[in-house]
């Protein structure tokens, strides 16, 4: 055994960071798992939050920083659970440096804080250095004093690069060795059960260009990665990640719940328990972030991960919804540094048990699904489900593929695992193909041209028109030195006074103008610090280095203005009158409209959308003024400014305030005065997404234009029905009262008629045994009637069974069966049986043993349909 002090988690991230603040580095928080840059999902690496740094698009604030970064990743997660160290969410420790110390410093504090600190045995760790790197070798070797032979020369694998081009260079690893006995003749690093890859030194000292060339970097730099769930495991001493004082207490409660013991387990059950673990940390951290469940983008992946835990709680026997207590356990282990998870405790909890509960429907579909491939008559024939079918089940409707292995081998079928485990692979390539590396290149090169013509000066907070030279000009997507008539532009400015859209508001319009010239501007956008106007040139030709008059539309904008401003209003109101804990999910701001999305777990009552408008037109007609500054960040945030989730802020923040009412960080265009939004409406409140919901409103003169329109509306129904508008409520009610009155009726009409029609089949009962059974149908009857009727011809037959069918003029066909108690005795169940006589109709269905109902699309096929049903019955029941 190892001699080394045992440090729990905690310990070892706070010991790394006071290392590196010990050695000047700043100690930087944890960013959003909801990273700043667009082309990434979700953040991924310690490094990301860096990334402009790193592609020289910002200067950095420091020139050393250290941070333990939280990072998901799922591109393995099919290892989850089954490999001693892979998972989705994981915290990444780092050290870095922008252009200041290089490899000889990275390499010497790097083997001090693994040996000194973390007390590792220098015996029991091998280093790794890209092969052609001379300079780490010699540093490890002569500097630090490692042998020769424990010093591995690695190919690709330790060459990092972002993408195709970009910043990248040579690493360095350290691996501690779990079996040092074996000796130092035949050291091979891709031995995992052996070599534990600690620490991962970056050295990122060269760019590659397009043709694939290498140059050297102008700043050399340093990214780190330690993974904090690794060197838990070598100093706690388990024989892996999940059994660190990280993890095991999530894992330990999610075996309470299913009764079992994890270390006396088989190793499938010991698999579902540490995905449970690892996937419950995921999502507690991920909705503590604002991310919602969703079926697209970083929402589906949570939803996916949430769907994991309850497949793996139902294969190791846990009824019911569990997540959330589990995830109690998950917020109590991350509070202390990550407190946003116990500050949104309810929320997270309230959406686990809501897309928990949801599943746990979605699995009950899956398992009829599954009853239907069963009925095919070519699996009936070959007692083998196909591996498409499997995966089809799996991956379109969420239902787990050992679920469909036991339902197959209690029924007496096969499951084809190979063809399974191919479409699986399948879909493992196709998702890897589209797997998104860290690309520090932007898209369109708009980084390259901001490099050659520095960013635009933005004016538009007091200016709404200003001139401007031409910097740069793109026609249909290519660059150019002019543009004439009829061209479709993108022109970038030295100086501009539209606003680029960002933070929901869309981009201002206006014109672009040079003597007779003149480019409508239709939406501006913003990348890599420049303006980038948007249009098409109406007349006239603009060239490279003109000096244009650029002049916002001044309606639009202080339109759009009203709007941002009430948005505002409408998040204090909501944190007032409906949750405290109410946070922004999304918005959008335009000339038109307002949309602002929430997090809340139920609708706002209509008392409270009154109460909201009240307040909010209150505070208009007091006359709040915008108080705006710009102040360090942390400033902002001691006063108490709302920052939203998932948004990135420098250390200068914008913060807008008005007073007694709503404090925020916002790069918008605002009002000077809350009276000039004139007046604010409501006119939707829905949800969008679990958990999510959305409220529209209208502010200024959008409110007398929809106003207008329903003016309009009133007055048309008024004159339809001759009667003053505050009448129409009641008369609508009226008729609605009236119409309910007569389908009343007319259902209960077509039940009696049902009914007469049914007393007449009794004397069509058949006696079988023991049993009277009555299969019959009757003319254009409808579900509910046809399952009256049913019903009552089995009461008065007593032990009995009864399958109705009728066809409505449109073609569909309703069946119902009903069976006495007695014939339930007999292993005939109503909902299986008349599912599968719907079949024959094209249709499907179930419902009680007792009674059930199915529906079917071809007319034509219903009489072949009941006598099916005649003929299983009296073969069924024939033999009592």
């Amino acid at each position: 055994m190892a001699s080394f002090p045992s440090l729990t988690g905690a310990e070892i991230r706070a010991k790394f960071l006071n290392f590196f603040a010990e050695r000047g580095h700043k100690v930087m928080p944890s960013a959003s798992l909801v990273p700043a840059d667009p082309t990434v999902l979700l953040t991924i690496a310690g490094m990301l939050p860096f990334k402009p740094i790193f592609l020289g698009q910002q200067e950095p604030e420091v020139p050393r920083a250290t941070t333990s970064q939280k990072c998901i990743r799922t591109n393995d997660i099919e290892n989850v659970g089954r490999t001693a160290r892979h998972h989705t969410f994981f915290e990444m420790l780092g050290n870095f440096s922008f252009g200041d110390y290089f490899k000889k410093e990275a390499i010497a504090w790097g083997w001090e804080l693994v040996t000194k600190v973390f007390q590792l045995p220098p015996d029991r760790l091998v280093v790794s250095v890209y092969h052609t790197d001379e300079d780490a070798f010699a540093i490890w070797r002569d500097a630090i004093g490692i042998p020769a032979h424990r010093i591995q020369r690695m190919g690709d694998d330790n060459f990092w690069a972002s993408g195709a081009t970009g910043p990248c260079g040579p690493c360095s690893e350290i691996y501690y060795d779990f079996h040092p006995e074996l000796g130092d003749e035949h050291i091979d690093l891709e031995d995992d059960s052996r070599f534990l890859e600690i620490y991962n030194l970056v050295f990122m000292e060269l760019n590659r260009d397009a043709d694939g060339n290498l140059t050297p970097l102008k700043k050399q730099n340093i990214d780190t990665g330690l993974g904090l769930e690794r060197m838990a495991q070598v100093l706690q001493g388990v024989p892996n990640n999940y059994e660190t004082d990280l993890i095991f207490p999530i894992i330990k409660k999610a075996a309470d719940l299913a009764g079992r013991d994890y270390h006396s387990s088989d190793e499938k059950v010991k698999t579902s328990l540490k995905v449970i673990g690892d996937h419950v940390r995921s999502v507690v951290h991920m909705i503590a972030d604002g991310i919602n469940a969703s079926n697209v983008g970083r929402g589906y992946i949570m939803r996916r991960l949430l769907r994991r835990v309850v497949r793996h709680g139902r294969l190791i026997g846990i009824d019911g919804t569990f997540a959330a207590a589990v995830a109690e356990v998950a917020i109590a282990l991350s509070e202390s540094v990550y407190p946003n998870t116990r500050e949104r405790e309810k929320f997270i909890k309230d959406e686990i048990q809501i897309e928990e509960m949801r599943f746990l429907q979605t699995l009950e579909r899956g398992e009829k699904l599954l009853e239907e491939i069963l009925a095919k008559p070519e699996v009936q024939s070959s007692k083998v489900i196909s591996g498409i079918d499997v995966f089809t089940l799996y991956d379109t409707y969420g239902f787990p593929s050992e679920l469909t292995q036991e339902i197959a081998e209690e029924e007496g079928f096969t499951v084809d695992v190979d063809g399974f485990e191919s479409e699986m692979k399948k879909q493992q390539e196709r998702s890897q193909a589209a797997h998104e590396d860290i690309d520090l290149m932007a898209k369109d090169n708009w980084a390259n041209i901001a490099k050659e013509i520095g960013k635009t000066e933005f004016l538009g907070y007091t200016q709404l028109s200003s001139e401007a030279t031409v910097k740069a000009i793109l026609v249909n997507g290519e660059l150019a030195n002019q543009a004439i008539a009829g061209d479709k532009v993108q022109i970038v400015l030295d100086r501009t006074p539209f606003y680029a859209e960002s933070g929901g508001q869309v981009g201002d319009t206006g014109y672009l103008a040079i003597g007779d010239a003149i480019a409508q501007i239709s939406d501006v956008q913003k990348q890599a610090d420049l303006f980038i106007h948007i249009g098409q040139v109406e007349r006239g030709e603009i060239q490279i280095g003109d000096r244009v008059n650029a002049q916002v539309a001044l309606s639009p904008r202080r339109r759009v203005q009203s709007h941002h401003t009430a948005t505002h209003l409408l998040q204090a109101a909501l944190k007032k009158i409906v949750d405290s804990n109410v946070s922004q999910a999304g918005s959008l701001v335009d000339s038109d409209r307002l949309r602002f999305d929430f997090n809340l777990n139920r609708a706002v009552t209509s008392e409270e959308i009154q109460q909201i408008e009240l307040q909010i037109n209150n505070w208009i007609a007091e006359a709040h003024d915008s108080i705006i500054e710009v102040m360090p960040i942390a400033d902002a945030k001691a006063k108490g400014a709302i920052a939203m989730f998932g948004e990135k802020y420098g250390s200068e923040v914008r913060v807008i305030d008005i007073p007694n009412v709503s404090m925020e960080l916002c790069g918008g265009t605002h009002v000077q005065n809350t009276s000039e939004i004139g007046l604010f409406k409501i006119i939707a409140e829905v949800g969008v997404a679990a958990g999510v919901r959305r409220i529209e409103a209208i502010a200024g003169q959008a409110v007398l234009e929809y106003l207008t329109i329903r003016d309009n509306i009133a007055k048309d129904l008024s004159d339809r029905f001759k009667i003053k508008p505050e009448e129409i409520g009641d008369r609508i009610t009226g008729l609605q009262q009236e119409l309910k009155s007569a389908q009343k009726e007319l259902e209960t009409i077509k039940q009696e008629l049902a009914l007469f029609k049914a007393d007449a089949l009794l004397s069509e009962a058949q006696a079988i045994g023991a049993f009277k059974i009555l299969v019959a149908q009757l003319p254009n009857i409808e579900a509910e009637a046809l399952k009256a009727a049913a019903e009552k011809l089995s009461a008065k037959l007593g032990d009995s069974a009864v399958v109705l069918g009728s066809a409505s003029e449109d073609g569909k066909v309703t069946l119902v069966a009903s069976f006495s108690k007695a014939v339930n005795a007999k292993g005939l169940q109503a909902g299986k049986f008349i599912g599968a006589i719907a079949k024959i109709c094209g249709g499907g269905g179930g419902g009680r043993p007792n009674l059930a109902q199915a529906g079917g699309k071809d007319a034509s096929k219903l009489p072949e349909a009941l006598q099916a049903a005649e003929n299983e019955l009296k073969q069924a029941l024939g033999n009592f």
